[in-house]
C-alpha cells in the first residue's frame, strides 16, 4: 500500500473523511473524559467561596 493511496482514501473519498471525523470525535471524547476525571479528583472537597462568580449550590427561588 502506497502513501498516496492512504492519502487518497482519507482526504478524497467520503468514507475516508468519515473515518477522519469519527476518529477525531473518539479522540476528543477520550481526552475530555480523562481531563474530567483528573479535575474531579483534584477538586473533590472544594468548598465554594463567597467571591466566586459561579456557585451552583444556590437554588434560584424568587418566591
Amino acid at each position: 500500500m502506497d502513501i498516496y493511496e492512504i492519502y487518497h482514501f482519507l482526504f478524497e473519498t467520503m468514507p475516508g473523511i468519515g473515518c477522519l471525523i469519527g476518529g477525531g470525535l473518539v479522540i476528543s471524547i477520550i481526552f475530555c473524559i480523562i481531563l474530567e476525571r483528573k479535575t474531579r479528583k483534584l477538586y473533590m472537597n472544594h468548598e465554594p467561596e463567597e467571591d466566586e462568580w459561579f456557585d451552583d449550590s444556590e437554588d434560584e427561588e424568587d418566591d
